[in-house]
């Protein structure tokens, strides 16, 4: 940023979180120890350590809760704990894991329930920190360099083999000791270095040998202009800063020029030598340590906070939305977790689905479960008690629970009385004074509903809904048995259940009209599955517990929603609602997370202006630029990479764009393989333009790390409202859009506004009228080296709309007039005499001669075209009957190994057992060939559509081409008709 900022990562932790404590600590195994757990100072980590043990460690950006912990039910662990007394009330459970489903528990009882409950509340405050996701890579170092110290030998010393892990994927083991004895640090493979010695500086020292940034080198030497050189100076690094690292759409008001001031801070911040900065000039390693500060980060870190309006109505925000929630796999036969709806809503996730049945129960407790698709069954009791617990730990803003209700009236009681009883004045049971629940108002805005949980519901008639109402808050409301028939969830259903596994089923609602009011008769959500109906008579308890908030249609449409489309096309379309199945960490969960993590995380983002007013429309399939919107173009350059795995694989990066159907580009841009260099790859620096962004506010970019096998190492997703121009650290997210530490990407990123292809030179004349300026004079001073002055170079002279102007300087000639000669007589014109001229008969021989000419290279091209494609023909046929017999040959020859290798394998001992998976391999191998065949089939005949098609195309240009040359002529003849005659006179 022009501007300082500091990033203000760090939650300060208390000094008893610091010191720590001895606590027993157990896990679902079954395993119990008595250990020292602790958390360091900057709240990366929380470790522990016992005697006769290695440490051991956790980090926080990877801890999705911490809970009152639960009683032991394995006899052995209750045996293994110092005090038996109160243990539910004195323990505290960590739940941590690279996504939602796969969650483990690791559970300490402390000393006291004072201690458990100030380590709960402390611990719970330091997790969910979306700005130490986003630190700096210098910091990042300083992480992984503290979880070294953390990861402890038996005898509390950091072990040599772990810090020759950090680099094997690019160097030797061999060379990592070499470097540390080069440290003076212990270098043997069994060593320990002592906790003292091991200091960040020399961690950081050993990382610059290791590592060297040989990209930034050559951006030093760059912009120094002279490798002799080792210093830039504050002008350079000035003009460095303005031209490259600064985005020229930006407000120069808001965002100003870096000037000498600023440039000088930099160099007193980031340079290391006094001597230097007294000098005002700037080292390589300066330069790097800026580059990799906070100050030079990928996206403005000021967004990472809530920095958008949020007293706009409702439905002016995009809302972090969950689709079956209660699932943690496939939909059809899947498991259901209440644990999903704490690491849901943990995430970040505003709007929740609870598909309620009735449940067959002794109890008749209503259940939640995916209706007719054989899932197992959770209680509603237990989901509502969950999300009282998790509702507002990351976010403070209204959450909304979306029932799916196909409750009897009896059960539907129950379900209103435990929304009632458990979330108490936590729930909104009546509409806000200010806001009545009318056709033409306004819905309340997000500030106004903070902490408040919303319910959306099927309704009841109006005069049915006051009466029932009246009578449940007063205790008098009766629900009686009834012969009106239950939906059984478990029943068969014609209903057609996707599984999870194709990936991430988006359900999507509609959006509202631009002033944020429900339009009377909208339609509520309308989900990517849907069952036979819910219930139909709904009991007043459930349905007037809340005003039901209406999701209403955009520009009069309504979508209907496909589950493997994109999220982003329902984001374009003004969706607020789009949800997504949190439990697959796919690529539509990947962009959710990634577009949700700003504006402080809270799940409600602003949608884009002209989406928000009732006079503008928006087309998202068009192609040309909304008004009042400014298309932009992006060129991203991949320089290298960081820590990209821990093995020596080869690895490549992918950058797409993914917003509206004309900017969204997948699957194109890639750079080349680096082999066997998971450490610091360095790419060749190709260029990857995005030459037209027609809406910026709803584009994303996204990065991606591949190994040589396509397997993806780590991701990142940048809104690109929020990039920053110039060179910058990337850091990566895991699939499940976790941080990892040291991984990263060093690219260039180029923003500037998209330029119509033409007008580049009046865009540069209007955005740098100095060169503009400086030009033109170098253009006067060349035309004055050839004698000419520009006052001579003018439109005096031309013939305008048949007005004859003057040239200056130049005498105009006047017509003379004719003298009188005597009258002369002159022989008739008649076309026998013009054939008699030699002219004539001139031009006559020399056109008979080139219609020859041209009918023998006709008749020669002919001939010439015949055989080529006689000969390509002949090519394919040959072609085809080479590829169905190499078909054939590679299936006899894989046969023939199989057997072979089966025959002469010793483990097999029976004939029999060999036959056996001989014929298995051949019908494998059969299968596979077939499925060859079908694809070399499928390919040919896409070939030759594709040639069909250029031969069309092809035949249209020469048609068109023929037509044209017709109308010429055509258009010539008719000009010289109507031409003037010409006349002689003597």
């Amino acid at each position: 940023m022009t501007k300082a900022f500091k990033l203000n990562w760090r939650i300060p932790v208390p000094k008893e979180l610091q010191d720590g404590e001895m606590v027993d600590r157990w896990t679902e195994d079954g395993d119990v120890e008595t250990c020292l757990v602790q958390v360091d100072e900057c709240g990366f980590f929380i470790h522990w350590k016992s005697e006769n043990r290695e440490g051991d460690v956790l980090e926080l950006s990877q801890v999705n809760d911490i809970r009152q912990g639960k009683q032991p039910t394995d006899p052995r662990v209750m045996a293994g704990l110092r005090s038996k007394s109160e243990v539910l009330e004195r323990s505290v459970t960590v739940c941590s894991g690279l996504d939602m489903v796969n969650i483990t528990l690791c559970h300490f009882v402390f000393q006291s329930k004072d201690h458990a409950r100030i380590w709960r509340s402390n611990l719970r405050r330091l997790t969910n920190n979306v700005k130490m996701n986003n630190v700096c890579p210098k910091t990042n170092l300083e992480k992984h360099w503290k979880r070294l110290r953390m990861t402890t030998t038996v005898d509390g010393n950091v072990s040599v083999r772990a810090v020759a892990k950090t680099f094997a994927s690019g160097k030797t083991e061999r060379l990592v000791y070499q470097v540390l004895q080069e440290c003076q640090l212990p270098c043997g493979k069994n060593d320990s270095i002592p906790m003292k010695d091991f200091t960040f500086e020399k961690f950081y020292q050993i990382y610059k040998i290791l590592c060297p940034r040989t990209d930034i080198d050559n951006l030093f030497e760059e912009l120094v202009g002279d490798k002799e050189k080792e210093e830039l100076s504050v002008e350079k690094l000035m003009e460095f800063l303005n031209e490259r690292q600064r985005d020229p759409r930006l407000n120069e008001i808001l965002y100003p020029h870096y000037n000498a001031q600023r440039a000088k801070e930099i160099i007193i911040t980031h340079e290391p030598e006094k001597e230097l900065v007294q000098r005002d000039v700037i080292s390589k390693e300066g330069l790097t340590n800026y580059l990799m500060s906070d100050e030079n980060a990928p996206v403005f870190l000021d967004r990472l906070d809530i920095y958008q309006d949020m007293d706009q109505p409702l439905p002016h925000y995009y809302i972090n939305s969950s689709h079956n929630t209660y699932l943690t796999s496939r939909q059809f036969g899947g498991k259901s977790s209440v644990e999903m709806y704490r690491q849901v809503l943990l995430a970040g996730c505003r709007c929740v689905e609870l598909d309620c049945w009735d449940g067959n129960n002794p109890d008749n407790e209503p259940i939640i479960t995916h209706g007719r698709a054989m899932c197992t069954e959770i209680p509603f009791k237990d989901v509502i008690l969950a999300i009282r617990d998790c509702a507002f730990v990351t976010s403070d803003y209204p959450l909304i629970l979306s029932f799916e209700n196909h409750c009897c009236r009896q059960q539907q009681y129950k379900m209103a009385k435990y929304c009632d009883e458990i979330f108490g004045d936590l729930l909104l049971k009546e509409p806000l004074p200010d806001f009545p629940a009318e056709p033409g108002m306004p819905l309340p805005s997000p500030n106004h509903l903070k902490r408040k949980i919303l319910i959306k519901n099927k309704r009841l008639r109006p005069e049915v809904e006051k009466m029932e109402l009246d009578q449940f808050l007063r205790g008098e409301l009766k629900v009686e048995e009834s012969n009106e028939e239950k939906e059984d969830a478990h029943a068969t259903s014609a209903v057609t259940c996707r599984p999870l596994e194709a990936g991430n089923s988006v359900a999507g609602s509609t959006s509202t009209t631009g002033s944020g009011q429900p339009t009377p008769g909208g339609k509520g959500m309308v989900l990517a599955t849907t069952s036979a109906g819910g219930s139909a008579s709904v009991t007043k308890a459930v349905s007037e517990i809340l005003p039901t908030v209406t999701a209403t249609t955009y520009q009069g449409s309504t979508l209907n929603v496909h589950p493997l489309l994109s999220s982003m096309i329902f984001w374009n379309s003004g969706c607020q609602l789009v949800s997504l199945n949190f439990q697959t960490p796919d690529l539509p969960m990947q962009l959710n997370q990634g577009k949700f993590e700003y504006n402080g995380n809270c799940g409600y983002l602003l949608k884009p202006d002209f989406m928000r007013r009732d006079d503008k429309e928006f087309d998202p399939f068009s192609e040309t630029p909304v008004d009042g919107v400014i298309a932009a173009q992006c060129t991203v350059t991949v320089i290298s990479g960081q820590f990209l795995s821990d093995k020596k694989v080869g690895t490549y990066v992918e950058v797409d764009m993914y917003g509206l159907p004309t900017d969204t580009i997948r699957k194109e841009y890639k750079t080349k393989i680096v082999q066997a260099n998971g450490l610091n790859p360095i790419y060749e620096a190709e260029k990857f333009t995005f030459r037209k962004v027609v809406l910026p506010e709803l584009a994303v970019l996204r990065f991606g790390v591949y190994d040589d096998n396509g397997k993806m190492l780590g991701q990142r997703i940048l809104p690109f409202e929020d990039l920053q121009a110039g060179y910058r650290h990337i850091a990566l997210r895991t699939e499940g859009n976790f941080p990892m530490s040291l991984p990263m990407l060093f690219c260039n990123i180029e923003l500037k506004v998209y330029i119509p292809e033409g007008l580049n030179e009046f865009m540069d004349a209007l955005s740098d009228p100095r060169i503009f300026l400086s030009n033109q004079e170098k253009r006067v001073a060349q035309l004055k080296h050839y004698g000419i002055e520009e006052s001579d170079i003018s439109t005096d002279g031309a013939i305008i709309d048949g007005n004859k102007i003057s040239l200056p300087g130049i005498p105009v000639p006047t017509k003379k007039k004719p003298e009188e000669l005597d009258e002369q007589k002159f022989d008739a014109i008649t076309p026998d005499s013009l054939k008699l001229e030699k002219a004539f008969r001139r031009v006559l021989k020399k056109n008979q001669k080139d219609l020859e000419t041209l009918r023998k290279a006709h008749a020669k091209e002919r001939a010439a075209v015949q055989k080529t494609q006689c000969s390509a023909i002949e090519k394919l046929v040959k072609s085809k009957g080479k590829e169905n017999k190499g078909i054939h040959s590679a299936q006899a020859r894989k046969s023939v190994e199989i057997s072979r290798d089966i025959q002469t394998d010793k483990t097999l001992k029976s004939k029999a057992e060999k036959q056996r998976i001989i014929r298995e391999k051949n019908s494998a191998n059969t299968k596979l060939f077939l499925e060859e065949r079908k694809a070399s089939a499928y390919k040919q005949a896409k070939r030759k559509e594709k040639l069909k098609q250029v031969h069309i195309d092809q035949q249209n240009e020469l048609q068109k081409y023929l037509q044209m040359s017709k109308e010429m002529y055509r258009n010539e003849e008719i000009e010289y008709q109507l031409a003037a005659k010409q006349e002689s006179y003597v």
